[in-house]
């Protein structure tokens, strides 16, 4: 397992003083890229191999609220491997190891040239490594948008939306969407799919439906003439 300890910022939190969930993404984000730069296969390695790992789907489940000021670790590593994904769980522990977060994602590797996945190699494999993976139950479930939704106001993709790849980045489109999520109710856990990349000047259409029953909220960020889906998110709330 690759790990780094940080300690909960000002700037990562909510208004109720505990880490958010953009922030709780970012984290993962930035544990996975410090592995693979530590390894060295990061950024400027893919940039010369014309290649980029795009991440299609996440699972995650908290535990336990992260704080302001809480010293945590932050932990990923590779369990699975296919010709075409990779499989990562991640977790954040607090000071005293207890889990507050667990995530599972997968990944596929992309070849920039040639506008396709590539197939992943035993050399690949043998970087990263295998370990045992944790159980989430469903982490592959696939997202659908439900009848009914309704359908918020539209925006566009900006300058700081975008990553190094010139696409939205993996924790807005989640930040997208927590803006029509019941900020009363705490999240339990959710699910993005990952489907076709924003860019800039893109307009997002938000198709927003709640579901009282199963206490969960789905929301799919597509365009403007609503042709394009760019990723669906459920939100499954804590029972009170």
């Amino acid at each position: 397992m690759y790990t780094f300890h940080s300690r909960v910022r000002y700037s990562e939190i909510g208004t109720d003083r505990m880490l958010t969930i953009p922030s709780i993404i970012n984290y993962f984000q930035d544990c996975s890229t410090f592995h693979s730069e530590d390894l060295g296969v990061g950024i400027d390695y893919l940039a010369d191999t014309h290649k980029v790992w795009m991440l299609t789907h996440w699972k995650v489940v908290i535990e336990d609220k992260v704080k302001l000021g809480q010293n945590i670790q932050v932990g990923t590593w590779a369990y699975d491997f296919d010709k075409l994904f990779g499989y990562r769980n991640f977790i954040i522990n607090d000071e005293n190891g207890r889990r507050c977060v667990s995530a599972d994602s997968k990944w596929i590797l992309f070849d920039i040239d040639k506008g396709r996945p590539a197939r992943i190699t035993e050399e690949d494999i043998k970087m990263y490594g295998k370990s045992q993976g944790i159980d989430l139950g469903d982490t592959n479930k696939k997202l659908f948008i439900p009848e009914g939704y309704c359908e918020g106001k539209p925006f566009p993709v900006s300058h700081y939306h975008l990553d190094t790849n010139g696409h939205v980045n993996n924790s807005r489109y989640i930040q997208m969407a927590m803006e029509f999520v019941d900020s009363d109710r705490e999240i339990q856990e959710f699910l993005v799919d990952y489907k076709k990349q924003a860019v800039l000047g893109d307009i997002i259409q938000p198709y927003i439906h709640e579901d009282i029953q199963n206490e969960n909220c789905t929301i799919a960020l597509v365009s403007d003439n609503g042709e394009t889906v760019h990723s669906i998110m459920q939100f499954k709330y804590r029972k009170k």
